[in-house]
């Protein structure tokens, strides 16, 4: 006879030990029994109290867990906080500094913006394989081990209030980004610009001249300015010191870069041979007049906005 508790009871055994189903099979049916009988003699329909008393004992899968004392989480309370934390600590740098290595590899080798693919892909890999690996093996301690003695939480691991940053994370990440695309941007152009010569070789936009001294020295000051972004973000706010340190380094950028844009000394003078209109010296004169020019207006610009930021946070 196949009933609703005989095919319960099968749901139910088929997930406990094989040596423990004869001995849950007989008290089971016997609660079940029992509880259909009080609801039938308080006048409710036999068939109709096996359903609600079938109901009421649940999904026979968490049943038969209750009965074999089996957990139903991979990581359970145990262990889920170390877990998650651990996680969050790996996740926040390590797929970062494994794409960017293969990223560094690969513009070594000359892939240039093709070398962004790769280093994507990889960080995206090592992050997939870290939350695989670590929640493995956490799964295997909890199984193997799941009860222990962690150290007790303790007041002490409060965090302190966060206090109002004047410096947001998504201003520095895009200031970082920006410092570095230029810096790498700098040697790219000298392998793969967008001008070529009528061979197809490479016409560099910058004067190669300029990798003798300045172009690494302007690298040098962007390294600078990348290393001030974190700097500043771990402070928090803006000071007039920062502020000081901000207007420094931005001179040391645009004050050479306007030189040698009135002086002639910035563009290749090779760009003459596939611009025509760049050969001309009045129409070259004016293009490095436009840069020298924008050039003053970020400047001015950055600085002001800066200082108005520092005027409002230093008070």
């Amino acid at each position: 006879m196949n009933t609703l508790t005989d095919r319960y009871l099968a749901a139910t055994l088929r997930s406990v030990p094989a040596q423990r189903r004869d001995e849950i099979a007989t008290e089971l049916r016997a609660s079940i029994e029992d509880m259909i009988e009080d609801r039938a003699g308080g006048g409710e329909d036999a068939a109709v109290a096996e359903r609600q008393v079938l109901t009421e004992l649940g999904n026979p899968d968490r049943l038969a867990a209750r009965y074999a004392d089996r957990r139903l989480q991979l990581i359970g309370p145990t262990y889920y906080l170390v877990w998650l934390r651990l996680l969050k600590l790996l996740l926040s740098f390590i797929p970062a500094l494994a794409g960017t290595v293969v990223t560094v590899v690969k513009v070594a080798e000359g892939r240039g913006f093709g070398a962004i693919g790769p280093g994507v892909v990889i960080a995206l890999h090592v992050a997939v394989h870290i939350s695989f690996w670590l929640t493995l093996t956490f799964v295997l301690i909890e199984r193997a081990q799941p009860t222990v003695d962690l150290p007790d939480w303790s007041v002490d691991e409060l965090p302190d209030v966060p206090a109002h940053r004047g410096v947001s994370l998504v201003d520095t990440i895009a200031s970082v980004v920006m410092l570095v695309v230029t810096i790498g941007y700098l040697p790219f152009q000298h392998y793969q610009s967008w001008v070529h010569a009528t061979d197809g070789d490479n016409i560099p936009i910058l004067d190669p001249a300029l990798w003798s001294f300045w172009l690494p020295a302007l690298i040098v000051v962007l390294v600078a300015d990348v290393v001030f972004e974190i700097v500043k973000y771990r402070i928090g706010r803006w000071s007039w010191p920062l502020f000081a340190v901000k207007a420094l380094l931005s001179l040391a950028f645009t004050v050479p870069l306007m030189w040698l844009a009135l002086s002639d000394a910035l563009l290749n003078p090779a760009l003459g041979e596939r611009l025509s209109w760049l050969a001309d010296a009045d129409n070259r004169g004016l293009v490095n007049a436009l840069i020298a020019l924008g050039t003053a207006v970020v400047l001015v610009w950055d600085l002001i906005d800066t200082a108005l930021k520092t005027r409002r946070q230093a008070t």
